[in-house]
């Protein structure tokens, strides 16, 4: 089980440094870690770049956690695994591709914030999860006029889901994760404080 451990985590890392905004880099000739607000992420893209661009980066890393995820998926289900390993693996590896994201290791390990590598994951773990999720974070997002309240509640499904899910360890690495997403914002927290946060509707003025 640890070959698997390893593998899974190692698999998913390499996936999650994948980065969408690099693409966008290189079509556009923008380094968004050096614009807007300086992160390598769908939602700096649709700022500096249009909304072309941030649906481009989202796919992209939308795309990797769906892939890594359903990779796992694949192999741990043909080899055999019990229910409990699997549903371990499958959270590990979306974890794993989350943090490749976050912290690459060819951008000093400072990456994006990961909401669209969780969008991904969570589709591929539970489509119905994945949806609701998804609508939650447009909606919560649209209401409230700030993004980052549409991706804590991304992440409250993420919880939701781990906890119908086999054995605890689920539950452990969706804490993890929630955790690891308010730290990444706080940031967010910090310009909204001061009224610098840019606010969705402004943001999707942008062509």
């Amino acid at each position: 089980m640890w070959l698997w451990v390893i593998a899974v985590l190692l698999c998913g890392y390499l996936i999650g440094c994948l980065h969408g905004s690099v693409v966008a880099t290189k079509i556009s000739g923008v380094n968004l870690k050096e614009t807007g607000v300086k992160n390598a992420g769908a939602s700096n893209a649709t700022i500096v770049l249009g909304k072309k661009f941030g649906a481009l980066v989202a796919a992209i890393d939308i795309g990797k956690g769906a892939l890594a995820v359903l990779l796992v998926h694949f192999f741990s289900g043909n080899a055999g695994l019990p229910a409990d390993d699997v549903a371990l693996l499958l959270f590990l590896v979306g974890a794993a591709t989350v943090a490749g994201h976050n912290f690459p290791f060819y951008m000093q390990f400072n990456g994006g914030k990961g909401t669209a590598t969780v969008i991904g994951v969570l589709l591929a773990l539970d489509w119905r999860f994945g949806l609701v999720g998804f609508a939650l974070l447009v909606v919560v997002a649209l209401t409230t006029n700030f993004l980052v309240f549409g991706v804590l509640m991304l992440y409250v499904t993420f919880l939701t889901l781990a906890f119908w899910s086999e054995g605890y360890w689920p539950i452990v690495i969706a804490i993890v994760l929630f955790m690891l997403a308010i730290w990444k914002h706080i940031e967010n927290f910090q310009r909204m404080k001061v009224g610098s946060e840019k606010r969705v509707s402004a943001v999707f003025k942008k062509k």
